[in-house]
């Protein structure tokens, strides 16, 4: 079974996660610069069978989107020329780098290793990733 793939697009860097192949666990891949993000997809997604693609929706409490919303079209645009069979989705990630935090403190993860930025943005990605399964439950 093909796997879902998402993303925490950040304007320098993102966060990546993919389900297994059954589609019951999401597990955090790896961050990268955003400026190499669609060489990194190309890569993956000649290795790895990809249906659906998943990026954070970065909103203001409001509902209304926020700066990096821009950037996210732009992305969007870019890969659905690139690959048009896979559908994109979008997924609330209010507070996703907060709740990747949250877990990372009650997984007993140093403080020093909870600064680092890729290592929340990679569960970030996987929080969404999380979410968007359950919200097809």
């Amino acid at each position: 079974m093909p796997r879902i793939l998402a993303i925490d697009y950040g304007s320098k860097k993102c966060g990546l996660a993919a389900t297994d192949p059954l589609r019951i666990v999401a597990n955090g891949l790896e961050t990268v610069p955003t400026w190499r993000l669609l060489d990194w997809l190309e890569k993956y997604l000649a290795t790895e069978e990809v249906t659906d693609l998943v990026i954070g929706e970065s909103l203001h409490k409001d509902g209304t989107p926020n700066k990096i919303n821009d950037e996210v079209i732009g992305f969007e645009r870019k890969f659905a020329k690139l690959y048009p069979a896979i559908t994109l989705h979008r997924q609330d990630e209010y507070r996703s780098s907060k709740r990747a935090v949250e877990a990372m403190i009650a997984m007993g993860v140093p403080k020093m290793k909870r600064r680092q930025k890729e290592r929340v943005d990679k569960l970030a990605a996987t929080i969404i990733l999380q979410d968007f399964m359950e919200s097809l439950r």
